[in-house]
């Protein structure tokens, strides 16, 4: 409905404004549903935005651009001038009715679109280093990071999904020994077990499996080498498992430590040292983010001759442009919010437009159970797992759970809620919709009821039915709305609503009776909604039940 009024309001607009460009944020055009349904379907603030650029008033603006609106009256028919200069388009249930019958002619790609042109598209997600399990908060970000790629995806993006991670450093010498001494103390022998090291029952684990393979042979091995590949290849295995759980699969796996063999990381320092915007200084090497506009120089290369984390993540992005990313999406825990601007001055200093770059930050996950805080894992460290989560919920639920609430917004997990099989979880609310609308078809069919030709949606003239149809219908525009502003949560929302508009209509209407007229036309109803229903979960990574 929007991408249809907003072609007439351009071609209205390009008669008026001789320079009119609609790709200039100048001319930037909003489109959407009034709050107050008295107020029509769609409302635009466009003449109040662009009266000024022609020197009118906006009504007067606004009464010159409904007058070479090319509407056809069987869609459209009424158009109001409200306020200061809104304009408030009401359509005809014709017009609602033939979009009731593309939902149901389009099927699994209803609200589709190519918005994103074949747009080259990189999505960064979880990113965690091989150290251990997966936990609760490394799960918000692999779902949303997945459900932001689907998004995308259906809006006409090339999207590849991307596992950034350090297999080298301090981090996994101390993953390595820590293996090593567990392995050791399985043996029988008694070990000094620094309170630093990893300490899940996962670490007990892996020097398990490494005396079934090894026995006894490694215990006078003091390389840690060979530990720590061992334990890196296991959690990788298991983290992989994890996500596959969820769905989630990933197209690359990157090593950041490819960066310093191949020489990009030193090539960054050089090229900044070049443009004269790195230095030494007290045995330490310096990024000049001031020369930029920041408020402190950074430094990238400790006196110790260590990098900190901004230089690899320096190469590591420019690295993203030169595989000819034309967008790059970040999605990083709340702990990256002060941290990720030296990583983006980095990449303008190199000479890349760092505004290609979407950073998009997920705040923290609070596990509830009869309205207290989970702290403790039994099995595992002393965090809770995302595969321990996933036992207890289930992966619809996770999914479902981890996409419901904003991205900004601290997320409160309630565990009792979760595990809850009726209408007050809302997963199982829109899984049941779906479910009812397949049992409803299937008694349908079993009637003998088929759309043909005879079909006639002009029957569903009940109020619920219209208010159904134009919720359905605005399946797309929500759809591109939630993959430009990267909200997966909105489309949740949606979701939710659009089986609550279902479950009215059906408690107060029979879909199948003696009418064959009226339940035909009932039934291109319950089609266009379970078409919708199941697209919409599909984008969420979420199953849509036949039966329940």
């Amino acid at each position: 409905m929007k991408e249809f009024l907003r072609n007439k309001i351009i071609t209205a607009l390009k008669s008026i404004i001789e320079d009119f460009d609609e790709s200039s944020s100048t001319y930037r055009i909003v489109i959407e549903k009034p709050r107050i349904a008295e107020h029509g379907d769609l409302t635009t603030n466009v003449a109040m935005v662009l009266a000024k650029k022609i020197g009118k008033p906006p009504r007067a603006f606004a009464e010159n651009l409904i007058s070479r609106l090319e509407i056809d009256k069987t869609y459209i028919k009424k158009i109001e001038i409200a306020g200061a200069g809104f304009i408030n388009f009401f359509f005809t249930e014709k017009y609602f009715y033939e979009r009731l019958k593309e939902i149901i002619q389009s099927g699994d790609r209803f609200g589709s679109s190519n918005i994103g042109k074949g747009l080259k598209t990189q999505i960064e997600f979880v990113s965690a280093n091989p150290t251990g399990p997966l936990t609760v908060g490394h799960g918000r970000g692999a779902v949303l990071g997945d459900t932001i790629a689907n998004l995308l995806e259906w809006t006409g993006h090339n999207v590849v999904r991307e596992y950034y991670f350090n297999n080298a450093g301090r981090q996994m010498r101390v993953l390595g020994d820590s293996v090593r001494l567990r392995y050791l103390e399985l043996l029988g022998e008694t070990v000094d077990f620094p309170e630093d090291y990893y300490q899940g029952d996962y670490i007990k684990d892996i020097a398990q499996h490494i005396i079934e393979q090894y026995g006894d042979s490694l215990k006078n091995q003091t390389d840690i080498e060979f530990f720590k590949q061992q334990a890196e290849r296991e959690i990788f295995e298991d983290i992989k498992k994890t996500l596959k759980r969820l769905d989630i699969e990933f197209d690359v796996f990157f090593n950041e430590k490819s960066l310093y063999d191949d020489g990009s990381v030193q090539d960054v320092v050089n090229t900044l040292k070049s443009k004269n915007l790195a230095y030494e200084k007290d045995g330490a090497i310096w990024f000049k983010a001031t020369a930029l506009g920041g408020e402190s120089d950074k430094v990238i290369i400790k006196s110790t001759g260590e990098p900190t984390y901004r230089l690899p993540d320096i190469a590591y992005h420019r690295n993203k442009f030169q595989r000819g990313f034309e967008l790059i999406i970040d999605i990083l825990g709340a702990d990256h919010i002060a941290t990720y601007p030296d990583v983006l001055a980095g990449l303008k200093a190199l000479g890349y437009d760092e505004k290609k770059v979407k950073v998009l930050i997920h705040q923290f996950v609070t596990i509830l159970q009869n309205g207290e805080i989970v702290k403790m894992s039994t099995r595992k460290a002393n965090f809770i797992t995302l595969d321990e989560l996933i036992d207890e919920a289930g992966a619809d639920v996770v999914r479902y759970f981890f996409l419901m609430r904003s991205m900004d917004s601290h997320l409160n997990f309630d565990l009792n809620l979760a595990k809850n099989q009726s209408e007050e979880n809302p997963v199982y609310y829109l899984q049941y919709a779906h479910a009812r609308i397949a049992s409803i078809l299937r008694y349908a069919e079993s009637e003998g009821l088929s759309l043909n030709e005879s079909l006639n949606l002009e029957l569903l003239d009940k109020p619920e039915e219209i208010q159904l149809i134009k919720q359905l219908e605005q399946f797309p525009d929500i759809v591109e709305m939630c993959a430009q502003s990267y909200q997966p949560h909105l489309l949740a929302e949606y979701l939710h609503d659009t089986a609550g508009f279902f479950h009215k209509f059906y408690h107060l209407y029979r879909v199948v009776s003696e009418d064959k007229l009226l339940s035909s036309a009932r039934t291109a109803l319950c089609i266009a909604t379970k078409t919708v229903l199941k697209n919409g979960l599909r984008i969420l990574g979420i199953s849509a039940p036949e039966k329940m």
